[in-house]
């Protein structure tokens, strides 16, 4: 059974700036791509980044582009979501999850969320 805990969340001003963190346990953490994806109340899950599972690729949503970057650590089975400039509209809960394969496809087991809150 795999367990993805994250962390780093918090409230922050706008322009500010957060890192969050995820941990895997198990053994085959860089066998895996990982993801974020966040939920803004009232509002559908949506994809953030992800990244390959050798750190190689990364893909992320046009809304955060040239803001986050998403990186990983094999060595220490962590993803991180480094989040710059970030805006009020970047409020929402972070999860991070595992993809079945080594290239993101289907996400198949996630974490318990994070609050990330942007004041104005």
């Amino acid at each position: 059974q795999v367990q993805l805990v994250e962390s780093g969340g918090g409230l922050v001003q706008a322009g500010g700036s957060l890192r969050l963190s995820c941990a895997a346990s198990g053994r085959t953490f860089s066998s895996y791509a990982m993801g974020w994806f966040r939920q803004a109340p009232g509002k559908e899950r949506e994809f953030v980044a992800a990244i390959n599972w050798s750190g190689g690729n990364t893909y992320y949503a046009d809304s955060v582009k040239g803001r986050f970057t998403i990186s990983r650590d094999n060595a220490k089975n962590t993803v991180y979501l480094q989040m710059n400039s970030l805006k009020p509209e970047d409020t929402a809960v972070y999860y991070c999850a595992r993809s079945e394969t080594r290239i993101p496809t289907e996400f198949d087991y996630w974490g318990q969320g994070t609050q990330v809150t942007v004041s104005s």
